[in-house]
C-alpha cells in the first residue's frame, strides 16, 4: 500500500497500489498517515518526497471501494486521505508522473513543492461525479495559483497538463517521463543542504502569514524572524559567512 525508504537525508514515501492508479482506500490512508508521522519523528530525514508506483501519482479516494460498501473512516488520520489536514513540520515534495487528480491533486497540493513529468495530468476530476474537495483543495489551490485560475479548475473539472501546470505555478519543476522522482530527490537534497532551523522558520512564516492583512503578516515575519535572530543558529550562520561559506552559490 505505502512503502518508505531513505536516500541520504530524504525520506521517499511511495503510494503502491498501481492497479488502482494509487487511489487511496482506508488502509492506504492509514499507512500514509503513519509514514508521515514516522518522517516527522525521523531526525535523519530533513525532506520527504511523496510519489506513486506504476506511472501515476494518485487518482484520489478509492470510490470503487466505497461503492462496494467497504467501510471508510474520513477521520482516521489528519484528513480523509491521511495527512491532508495536517501541516508537516518539514518540507515535502510531490514527484508526479501520470494522474494527480481529485484527491490526488489535493495530496500534491498538500506538499510544499511539486515536480511534474511530461505525462503529469492535474485536475479536479471528482467534479464529474459530484464528489467534493475535502482534503484542502479549495484552500490550497487558490493560494498557490490565485482565485481566478483555481475557480476555473474547480468549476470545470478539466484536465491540466504538465506545461500548463508549470506555467500557472501549480508545478515548480518540469522533467521528462520517468525522471520525476530523481528530479524531486535532487531538489530535496538541495533543500536539505541549507541550515535547517532558519529555513524552517521562514517556511513557518509563509504558512502563518498566508491570507493575513499586510500589516499582520509583517508582524508575523518580524516576530518569527526576531526569535530566530536570538538563536545560536543565527550566530553560527554569521560565523560561517565570515569564513566564506555559501559563496558562488555553494550550499552549506
Amino acid at each position: 500500500m505505502v512503502t518508505v525508504e531513505q536516500s541520504d537525508n530524504v525520506a521517499i514515501i511511495t503510494l503502491n497500489r498501481p492497479d488502482f492508479r494509487n487511489a487511496i482506500d482506508t488502509d492506504t490512508g492509514i499507512a500514509l498517515w503513519q509514514a508521515v508521522q514516522e518522517f516527522e519523528e525521523n531526525d535523519a530525514a530533513a525532506v520527504a518526497v511523496v510519489t506513486g508506483a506504476g506511472g501515476h501519482f494518485c487518482a484520489g479516494a478509492d470510490l470503487k471501494a466505497l461503492d462496494k460498501g467497504i467501510p471508510w473512516n474520513p477521520n482516521f488520520g489528519h484528513g480523509p486521505l491521511g495527512p491532508t489536514w495536517h501541516t508537516p513540520s518539514k518540507p515535502v515534495i510531490a514527484a508526479v508522473e501520470g494522474y494527480a487528480v481529485a484527491g490526488g491533486l489535493e495530496l500534491a497540493l498538500w506538499c510544499d513543492l511539486r515536480v511534474a513529468a511530461d505525462s503529469a495530468v492535474f485536475g479536479v476530476f471528482c467534479r464529474r461525479w459530484g464528489v467534493p474537495l475535502i482534503d484542502g483543495g479549495t484552500v490550497r489551490l487558490p493560494r498557490l495559483i490565485g482565485e481566478s485560475r483555481a475557480m476555473d479548475l474547480i468549476l470545470t473539472g478539466r484536465a491540466v497538463d504538465a506545461d500548463e501546470a508549470y506555467a500557472i505555478g501549480l508545478a515548480n519543476r518540469r522533467c521528462a517521463d520517468g525522471q520525476a522522482l530523481a528530479t524531486a530527490l535532487e531538489l530535496a537534497r538541495q533543500i536539505a543542504r541549507h541550515p535547517q532551523a532558519c529555513m524552517l522558520s521562514d517556511r513557518t512564516c509563509v504558512q502563518q502569514a498566508a491570507g493575513k492583512p499586510f500589516a499582520e503578516a509583517m508582524r508575523t515575519e518580524g516576530e518569527l524572524g526576531w526569535q530566530y535572530l536570538q538563536s545560536r543558529g543565527f550566530a553560527d550562520g554569521v560565523s560561517q559567512f565570515v569564513k566564506g561559506a555559501g559563496r558562488h552559490g555553494e550550499g552549506s
